[in-house]
């Protein structure tokens, strides 16, 4: 039965990875460019990807847009991306280069981006299952976790607040293919480790 189980969900994820590959075929020599660049591939790119989301908020800043603006603005440059995009990209990357290699590549984006909405909606059912099995523990966990983004949100401007969200989310790519996340992670449970010894010292 396990087996059975592994087949669908294995099955399942090859039919989602081929569906995303289909709808994302004009993206590709961007997605291949964007993963080149996020995982820091030359020493330049933190700088420049900072550079370039630092420029795009201050533009904002200096247009001044109302709410409702700037998610117009936004929208309608999504749309613009969607159409120009797959009919651009293959003239500027030069589509008869796509090699073996950067389909396979494309591939594996595809079957992690894939993954990756797996354990979103995971952790979604995760959330309603607590609602149902603990429902004291799932209203105080989101009723303190929503009043301290409320409080946060209202300590900090929201076009900075933005800004930082943003620039984080970009970074985590780059930071763990350079081995960073890792690094930090170790000295912290090594410093717990010995604050754990220190106590156990101490209470002896």
């Amino acid at each position: 039965m396990m087996a059975v189980g592994d087949n669908h969900s294995t099955n399942l994820l090859a039919a989602e990875t081929a569906s995303l590959e289909e709808q994302l075929q004009g993206w590709g020599e961007v997605m291949l460019m964007a993963d080149k660049i996020l995982p820091w591939e030359r020493p330049w790119f933190p700088p420049t990807i900072i550079g370039v989301v630092s420029l795009v908020f201050l533009t904002i800043y200096g247009l001044d847009l109302s709410v409702l603006s700037g998610v117009s603005c936004f929208v309608m440059l999504l749309c613009l991306a969607d159409y120009f995009v797959p009919i651009l990209a293959p003239r500027i990357f030069g589509s008869n280069k796509w090699t073996t290699e950067q389909q396979q590549r494309f591939h594996e984006i595809c079957s992690s981006l894939v993954k990756t909405r797996h354990r979103a909606m995971g952790w979604w059912k995760h959330l309603f299952t607590l609602k149902e099995e603990k429902p004291k523990m799932y209203f105080m966990t989101m009723i303190i976790s929503l009043a301290v983004v409320a409080w946060v949100g209202q300590q900090v401007h929201n076009l900075l607040l933005t800004y930082l969200i943003v620039t984080f989310l970009l970074m985590p790519p780059g930071l763990n293919q350079h081995g960073v996340i890792f690094k930090y992670i170790g000295m912290a449970k090594r410093e717990m480790n010995k604050l754990l010894k220190q106590k156990g010292k101490k209470n002896e």
